[in-house]
């Protein structure tokens, strides 16, 4: 929830005062709630971390209104292609890390997190330069105020589709979190290594379309066309992934499944040049604000749905998942014209 709330103010606050300066109050809250983790011996501290992990939690959103202001429209699904490849491939390591690291004690896994980010912290306060004129107004309040950025989804027509749009994205893309593990244990018996080596095989392949794809992508068919191309290819690895009875098939498949991937910085290029730079920020913390959202209500929704079918079809969920895709078509077909803000 302080993510939520907190992220459209911190990207709103970057407009103003510059990038960098918000990505790095971001990764200092980031360090202080690691160590509260590690060193905490009450649940209240733990709690207490956790707050100041999401209200310093614009590090997302501030990184990706770096990338709109240093990059140009042509190559700018090439750099949040990148951007998205690097923050996939922590998500690969990072779990092994700390599962090598956990062996050692609880408490050492937040601490070489605290120290990673506090290396990070650092590298921007050294390396990072800020891309915008630096702006020495003091932020209006009303530009700091939760209730007025809100309030702007609903007053600029063209900003509820695109937000909406990465809603859908986001919740569909939590259940694969909550349901995969589940789903190969019961529809091919996979024990903890076939989980995790499938995942691992995904987010690999993920990775490398990231990385290499969506500039060519979008050079031949452009950022419509290419969103579109993406959401085909899930749709169809989610249609075969339901229907599926043998495991092999879901590793032959994976390719096509990761090729979707090359919609998400296809429409994060597509949605940023359809607002203002001096609203980069603001607009990038309420797709972050979105995102954790959906994290939110999707595993609860996701779960539900799940344990509803399993007995009777375990592969309904991934069906389920591919038709509420199916409402991303007319949104990106017909919302994805409006004129920039």
């Amino acid at each position: 929830m302080m993510q939520f709330i907190f992220s459209p103010i911190l990207g709103s606050l970057s407009d103003k005062i510059g990038r960098r300066p918000v990505l790095l109050i971001s990764l200092a809250g980031s360090t202080i709630s690691y160590l509260l983790l590690a060193f905490s011996s009450q649940l209240r501290w733990l709690f207490i971390g956790r707050i100041i992990a999401g209200m310093t939690s614009a590090n997302m959103a501030v990184a990706s209104a770096y990338i709109v202001d240093i990059s140009s429209t042509e190559n700018r699904a090439k750099y949040f292609g990148r951007f998205n490849a690097m923050f996939g491939l922590g998500f690969i390591i990072g779990p092994v890390l700390g599962g090598l690291l956990g062996q050692y004690g609880l408490k050492l896994p937040f601490l070489i997190a605290a120290l990673l980010t506090a290396l990070n912290f650092l590298i921007a306060l050294f390396a990072l330069t800020e891309p915008r004129p630096q702006n020495t107004t003091i932020p209006n309040r009303a530009r700091l105020n939760p209730f007025k950025i809100f309030k702007c989804v609903f007053t600029q027509r063209s900003l509820l589709p695109l937000l909406l749009i990465f809603f859908i994205f986001s919740a569909c893309g939590e259940a694969y979190g909550v349901c995969w593990a589940l789903w190969g244990h019961d529809t091919f018996h996979w024990n903890s290594f076939w989980v995790g080596l499938s995942l691992g095989a995904f987010g690999l392949c993920q990775v490398l379309v990231q990385s290499f794809v969506p500039q060519h992508a979008v050079h031949y068919w452009g950022e419509r066309n290419t969103i579109l191309i993406g959401l085909g290819c899930i749709f169809v690895a989610l249609n075969i992934m339901a229907f599926a009875q043998q495991s092999w098939i879901i590793f032959v498949i994976m390719p096509i499944f990761a090729l979707g991937s090359i919609g998400t910085p296809s429409l994060q290029a597509l949605a940023s040049a359809k607002v203002s730079a001096d609203l980069q920020g603001q607009f990038q913390g309420l797709i972050a604000s979105t995102v954790s959202l959906a994290s939110v209500i999707a595993p609860l929704f996701f779960s539900s749905i799940y344990f509803h079918f399993h007995t009777q079809w375990s592969g309904a969920i991934w069906l389920i998942v591919a038709i509420i895709y199916l409402f991303v078509f007319p949104l990106i077909l017909f919302q994805l014209r409006a004129k920039p803000l």
